[in-house]
Parts: C-alpha cells; sequence; structure tokens
C-alpha cells in the first residue's frame, strides 16, 4: 500500500508516492501563483495529485509552510500564498480522494522525514532537526511521535531574542545578506579558500553554536541533525559551532552523549509528509 506525500513551498509543489519508505514516483512542479484565489489553489493542487494518486493510496499527507490546527487539518496565513488565511485543507481533500489526510508544519515533517532514515534498530529517542534556509525551522521527535505543541509551534526557538534581534537573523540567509553576501557566494568563496567567506562561516557557526546550546537547554535531545540548503556547508562552519558548543554549554556529559548531524538529501520533505 502507498503513501501520498506532498510538501508545499512558495516556490515549488513536490509530490511522491511512497511505498516501503520508498518514492516510486515522484513530481515536481511550480506552487501556486500569486494571484489565485483559494479555490483556484485547491483546483490546482488537486490536479497535481491525481497525476500520481492511484487506487490502493491509504492517505496523503502534507507539509505547508505555516501554522496548522493538526486535529482539524486546518492551515492559517500560509507564508508566500497569499490565499491560504484560513483552509480547511484536510476536510477539502479528503472529500475529493475519499482517503484520510494529514496536515502538519513542513519542519515538523522534515523532522519525521529525518527519523525515518534511521535504522529500526537505532532510532533517536529525543531528535530535534534544525532546518538552516531563509529562515530557521525545527521540528521535534520524542520516541518516534511529533511533538507540535498546543499549536504547532513547539520549536520556534529562532523566534528567540539574541544580539541586536532574534536568533533566525543570524543562523539563516538573512545573515549573510545583512554581512553582504550571498549565502551560495559565500560557501563558493569558502570553497576557494576566500579568507573573508572562511571568516563568516566562522561567525555563522559560533551564532548555530549558541542555537544549539538553545535546543539543549530547551529539550535536552539525544539527536540534533542540521537539515536545509545551508546544511551544504557545514564543512565550513563545523569546528567553529563545536568550539562554541564545548566552550558555552555548562554540561559537558550532555555534550559528550550529543549525536551532531546533517541532513542533505532533497527526498526527506516528502518521505516525512507520507509519515506524519
Amino acid at each position: 500500500m502507498a503513501t501520498l506525500g506532498i510538501d508545499i513551498g512558495g516556490t515549488n509543489l513536490s509530490l511522491g508516492l511512497v511505498e516501503n519508505g520508498k518514492i516510486i514516483q515522484e513530481i515536481h512542479t511550480p506552487s501556486f501563483r500569486p494571484e489565485m484565489t483559494l479555490d483556484e489553489t485547491l483546483d490546482y493542487l488537486a490536479a497535481q495529485i491525481e497525476k500520481v494518486f492511484r487506487a490502493g493510496t491509504e492517505k496523503i499527507g502534507i507539509g505547508v509552510p505555516s501554522v496548522v490546527d493538526v486535529k482539524q487539518g486546518i492551515v492559517y496565513d500560509t507564508q508566500n500564498i497569499p490565499s491560504w488565511t484560513v483552509v480547511p485543507l484536510k476536510e477539502r481533500l479528503e472529500k475529493r480522494f475519499g482517503v484520510p489526510v494529514a496536515v502538519n508544519n513542513d519542519a515538523n515533517c522534515f523532522a519525521m522525514g529525518v527519523y525515518g532514515t534511521y535504522p529500526a534498530d537505532a532510532k533517536p529517542e529525543s531528535l530535534v532537526v534544525v532546518t538552516l534556509g531563509t529562515g530557521v525551522g525545527m521540528g521535534i521527535v520524542l520516541d518516534g511521535q511529533l511533538f507540535c505543541g498546543a499549536n504547532c509551534g513547539a520549536g520556534e526557538l529562532g523566534c528567540l531574542p539574541y544580539k541586536d534581534g532574534i536568533l533566525e537573523d543570524y543562523c539563516g540567509k538573512k545573515f549573510f545578506t545583512s554581512a553582504g553576501w550571498d549565502s551560495r557566494d559565500a560557501a563558493t568563496k569558502a570553497k576557494e579558500g576566500d579568507p573573508d567567506a572562511l571568516l563568516l562561516f566562522d561567525e555563522f557557526g559560533q551564532h548555530l553554536g549558541a542555537l544549539v546550546c538553545t535546543v539543549m537547554y530547551a529539550y535536552d535531545p539525544t539527536h540534533i541533525v542540521l537539515a536545509g540548503g545551508i546544511a551544504n556547508n557545514y564543512p565550513f562552519f563545523r569546528q567553529a559551532m563545536e568550539e562554541y558548543i564545548r566552550e558555552s554549554f555548562p554540561y559537558g556529559k550532555a555534550v559528550e552523549r550529543l549525536t551532531l548531524d546533517i541532513c542533505t538529501d532533497d527526498n526527506i520533505p516528502v518521505l516525512g509528509a507520507s509519515l506524519i
């Protein structure tokens, strides 16, 4: 039996039919145009689903970059989709396709996708996945179950005050743009050994170390995984980040026991959505 996983982004929609933890069919298509009405977006989404939906599909899981009423499957104020202020997504799609539909925040879906990559005999007891992109997202999996909080907002540590702003300002792409760099250009220059780019990533690593320490204080996880586009640059900020954690976190044994890793698999958002 198959499950359909969907990742809804402001730029692209990704859909994948998943069997036994593997994507057997997938499509990637442009996301909704800004001028689309709510009904037009839902019709467009349904048309994409019909391209991969087949008899025997057990359920549909959807990740969205917004606040979600997980029980009711209602989406609120989705970033980059103007018409999605209040969307009864679960109800509308269940009526159309006749299978159960689960909806959750995209960072939570990503976390479930990462959790699914671990072998059955080595699943993390407590996993926090931090996505590093335009912003900072976070998903928490405890004993195999998502911890979403009362309003699907658990893990929004990037919004905590930090220096002259919030943590997200220093741990996402904004950090690079504020310094006059594009994050991709900085990575290219760092690969070439440019000292300014390498110094920039050292500073970024220190800020990310502060975020990791905050995660440890808040959740005391067994595993932290860094994901998202910036995680591809791990070699350039790893040393500075780890040094900050060792020097700043007061509980050395917790640091010693922590498993800190990265995940850069592009299929994770869809795989995670299929698991919610």
